[in-house]
Order: C-alpha cells, then sequence, then structure tokens
C-alpha cells in the first residue's frame, strides 16, 4: 500500500510529471501546483487537480510555502512531495508540513538540516566511515587560520561556501598569494547568493572524475545502495552527462564504496532517497557533499537496476519498509543519460520560447523523460531544462550506439538546445574510451567550440 489518498506535488516541469506517474501508478491520486506563467504546462493538464499558487516568479508560487499549505488544504493533500530543487533540501519545509500533519516525502528534517551545511555534512560524513577530502575542520574565520590549513594539506586548495551549491562561493587558490584574494571572493559570493559567508579549505584535486552513489533506506535502520554514477562531464559546475556504470571503476571499488556509503545510511537511519557524491581520483573517494532528494539524473540507476526510484521515495514515506535487500540488487548492462537544455550548445545562453516542432526518439532501451511538446512555450522563468534522453545497452558500447541513433532522431525546432553538443560529444574519442575528468568538457569547448 502506498500510505497515501492524495499527493501534492510542489514542483514543475519533468519532475512534476514523473512524480505524477509515478503516483498514477501507485494509485494515488495527484495535484499539481502552478504559477500563472506554467497554466499549460503537461502536469497540470494530466493532474487530477491543478491550483495555482501565484505569479511566475520563484518566490512568489513555488518556493511561496502558504501557497503550498493553501493548496493542500483545499483539496485535502495529505502528502507533498518536493521533487529536486525549490523547497525539496528545505528542512524548515518539510518540519512546517509536519506541523501541519502533512508527509513530507523525503528525509528526515535533521537529515536534511545536517547535510545542507556543507562543513556538518562532511564531518558527519567521516564520524560514519565515508572518506573526506583533506581540509579544514570547520568555517575558517579569519585569513591566518586559513593559510596555516593550506599550508598544512598543500596547496592547491579549494575555497568553498559552506551552505552553497553550484560552485557559487568556490574559488581555487594555487599560492598563498592567491588565498587572500579567494577567501574575499568566495565570502562574498557565498554572502551574496546565500545569505551566508561561511567558508571552509578543501584540497584541490587536479583531474578528478564525479562519482555519486544512490542510496535508498527506510529510516529504521535498512539501506541499500543502487551503485554509482558518473557526473564528470560537466561545464560550470553543472551536471550535463551521467552515466551508470562509471566506466572509471572497477569491481572491486565499486563495490567497496557501495558498501561503504549503505553502511552509514544504515547508522545515519537515512529515510528515502539520497545521493552521496564523491571526487576520486589515483584509485581514491573523497565526500563532497550530500544531496537529500531525488536527482535529475535518477533514471540512469533506474534503468541498470529496474528499480523505480520515485516509487520507493513514496511507498517508504507512507510508512512502509524497505523490501529489497542489497543482495536482490542486480545491475544489468549500461546506461547514459544526457539533459537538453533550452540553451545555445557553446555558450550556454538560455533560449526561451515557443517549441515549433518536437519529435522524441524511440525504439528498444530509449527513455525520454520531459514534459515538453510540440506548441509548449519554454518560459524564461525556470531553468531551462527541456527533457532528458537516457539510454540503455546491454555494455557501454552498444549503449554509446544507441545513444548516437537517438541523437540524431531527437528534434526540437523553434529554441536553441544542446543537442547539437552531444551528438558531438558521442562521436569523441575520449568520451568513447571514458577517458575524462570534470574539466574535461569545459578544455575541449574552449579548444574547438561547437557549431550550433
Amino acid at each position: 500500500m502506498a500510505g497515501f489518498d492524495k499527493v501534492l506535488i510542489a514542483n514543475r516541469g519533468e519532475i512534476a510529471l514523473r512524480i505524477l506517474r509515478a503516483c498514477k501508478e501507485l494509485g494515488i491520486a495527484t495535484v499539481a501546483v502552478h504559477s500563472t506563467a506554467d497554466a499549460d504546462a503537461m502536469h497540470v493538464r494530466l493532474a487530477d487537480e491543478s491550483v495555482c499558487i501565484g505569479p511566475p516568479p520563484a518566490r512568489d508560487s513555488y518556493l511561496n510555502i502558504p501557497a503550498l499549505l493553501a493548496a493542500c488544504e483545499i483539496t485535502g493533500a495529505d502528502a507533498v512531495h518536493p521533487g529536486y530543487g525549490f523547497l525539496s533540501e528545505n528542512a524548515r519545509f518539510a518540519e512546517i508540513l509536519e506541523e501541519h500533519d502533512l508527509v513530507f516525502i523525503g528525509p528526515k528534517p535533521e537529515h536534511i538540516r545536517v547535510m545542507g551545511d556543507k562543513i556538518a555534512a562532511k564531518q558527519t560524513a567521516k564520524r560514519l566511515g565515508i572518506p573526506v577530502v583533506p581540509g579544514s575542520e570547520g568555517g575558517i574565520t579569519d585569513d591566518v587560520e586559513a593559510m596555516l590549513v593550506a599550508r598544512e594539506i598543500g596547496f592547491p586548495v579549494l575555497v568553498k561556501a559552506a551552505a552553497g551549491g553550484g560552485g557559487r562561493g568556490m574559488k581555487v587558490a594555487r599560492t598563498e598569494d592567491d588565498l587572500v584574494e579567494a577567501l574575499q571572493t568566495a565570502r562574498s559570493e557565498a554572502k551574496a547568493a546565500f545569505g551566508d559567508d561561511a567558508v571552509y579549505l578543501e584540497k584541490y584535486l587536479g583531474r578528478p572524475r564525479h562519482i555519486e552513489v544512490q542510496v535508498l533506506g527506510d529510516g529504521e535502520g535498512a539501506a541499500i545502495h543502487l551503485g554509482e554514477r558518473d557526473c564528470s562531464l560537466q561545464r560550470r559546475h553543472q551536471k550535463v552527462w551521467e552515466e551508470a556504470p562509471s566506466p572509471a571503476l572497477n569491481a572491486e571499488e565499486r563495490e567497496q564504496i557501495g558498501e561503504t556509503v549503505a553502511a552509514a545510511m544504515r547508522e545515519l537511519k537515512y529515510r528515502g532517497v539520497g545521493t552521496i557524491e564523491f571526487l576520486y581520483e589515483d584509485g581514491r573517494f573523497y565526500f563532497i557533499e550530500m544531496n537529500t532528494r531525488i536527482q535529475v539524473e535518477h533514471p540512469v540507476t533506474e534503468m541498470v537496476t529496474g528499480i523505480d526510484l520515485v516509487n520507493e521515495q513514496i511507498r517508504i514515506a507512507g510508512g512502509a519498509r524497505l523490501a529489497i535487500a542489497q543482495e536482490d540488487v542486480i545491475f544489468r548492462g549500461h546506461s547514459i543519460e544526457c539533459r537538453v537544455n533550452a540553451e545555445h550548445p557553446e555558450t550556454f545562453r538560455p533560449s526561451p520560447g515557443r517549441i515549433a516542432y518536437y519529435h522524441v526518439p524511440g525504439g528498444l532501451g530509449v527513455r525520454v523523460d520531459s514534459a515538453a511538446y510540440q506548441g509548449y512555450s519554454i518560459p524564461p522563468n525556470y531553468d531551462s531544462l527541456i527533457g532528458k534522453l537516457i539510454v540503455h545497452g546491454r555494455n557501454r558500447t552498444e549503449c554509446l550506439m544507441r545513444l548516437r541513433r537517438a541523437l540524431d532522431e531527437f528534434v526540437v525546432d523553434g529554441v536553441e538546445t544542446t543537442l547539437p553538443l552531444f551528438r558531438r560529444l558521442v562521436r569523441n574519442p575520449a568520451i568513447q574510451d571514458g577517458d575524462y575528468d570534470i574539466h574535461w568538457l569545459e578544455k575541449m569547448l574552449a579548444e574547438t567550440p561547437v557549431e550550433a
């Protein structure tokens, strides 16, 4: 049993549609909330009920907690799924829902809070036996302390915002002279972006991969891992291509880091889905953060395990125990996801507007998670994600060939998209060999720009 009669989906776009589909398959009624800019959105059209919660700015609609509570009261929803982004990692929102006898489909508020503070998250990870990047034990209070820490761990170092993400408040200092300026800039950016100028220091790694491990727990002490994803193809610290399993890991490394993370989640009594993110270099893993929500790239894990992560989120939030043991998780084949955005493929300049023609690929092993349709107008108010192309093959070679074919079939006219970038990447020898790191994509684009 799912445990709920009606779920309010506190999000928009493809993830709102993804949640809606999972609810329907569980026999749960759905409520779509939307801003005035999203009145014609696909999740609004397909939901059992819909409520307009405000004007286009997110702060007045999707981040408007009183409006969301009112929508729950009006419709009789007994649970809220936050998706990703917006309020999905807002511990206070989860607490407010509980105070109003509504279920937050996500982790316990205390886990959201501790993992949302990067310093506390690192300390917690270290206590749980998860390997961490060498760095400061807590926030850096002055330049003298920062210099002492940097000399101890060795240059280059990375200055990071304690409350941040997405690359904001993050600066590299390669020398002592660089460090003072990096501290000032990082503090200023962190204060502007997050209202908190706390920063900390970590060892800077030269050519790391970005590896993340998917976890699932029931909040009662049972937890498993569902393998890793490689998210190393990034620009401006934003992921564009994810795959599972990682072409960089061997079976022993994969099993070891997976079990380390699962054991930590069992000790933490973590509830729902979550992702532990690492930098990986020279055979070693270094914890960087935990995301206490469903990830954009969760479909690649679903493709290689056959486990519906959103379904499991909802079941567990409804009080069900974890029904999957670690030995029940069987990994099959390889999966890759490309984030197709309404952006210029080289400059990544947003390209909102009306989709004049829309054709998605199909066939064996091809999945498209998208809320777009022909005639849909992409609003300028939110992120530019049109949809996610996910392919699966029996091995990585087959997966790449299937991805090449699917990309050639994918047509979006009327707005610029990142499809030309992916058509180029899938044919690149370094990508075909799996030989790339988190800096590779930006270097490639700087040397040989993409033609739109």
